[in-house]
């Protein structure tokens, strides 16, 4: 597991909300837990610090909800990566040592550095509205039905 759960609902949600968020359409909390198979308390959580953070965007009232704009939909993996677990997997070692380092390094160090570059290529150049793009033409999923 690269993230944490928190970590893997906000990027999941955000992805959701993207797909559904055209035509000025607002989505519920309740439909977003159901569509990314989530408990619903725990990402009501997670979406008012995204939208606190500037992620997504939120309208309060009967017919409110989460929605994304342009700007939103540039969000990154590693915009989402960093704010909720930080830079440690883009930063500490993979075994968890303090010391590791070039000088003194791990037993996998060599060989992780290398796939640390592709995973930080790879989140730093996933935008939420490509990949919802992506869900949207069944290419991905984020959820079995």
């Amino acid at each position: 597991m690269l993230f944490s759960k928190t970590c893997e609902y906000a990027i999941r949600a955000c992805i959701y909300i993207a797909q559904q968020s055209g035509e000025d359409k607002k989505v519920a909390i309740k439909e977003i837990a159901k569509g990314i198979d989530s408990p619903e308390h725990f990402i009501a959580k997670i979406l008012q610090n995204l939208s606190k953070k500037g992620f997504i965007n939120s309208v309060k009232g009967p017919n409110g909800g989460f929605y994304m704009d342009k700007k939103n939909l540039k969000t990154t993996i590693s915009d989402i990566v960093l704010l909720i677990d930080g830079d440690s997997l883009f930063t500490k070692c993979v075994l968890g040592l303090k010391q590791c380092s070039e000088s003194k390094p791990c037993p996998l160090h060599s060989q992780y550095k290398h796939t640390r570059r592709e995973i930080v290529e790879l989140f730093r150049n996933s935008k939420i509205g490509q990949i919802s793009e992506q869900v949207d033409l069944n290419e991905t999923f984020l959820k079995i039905k």
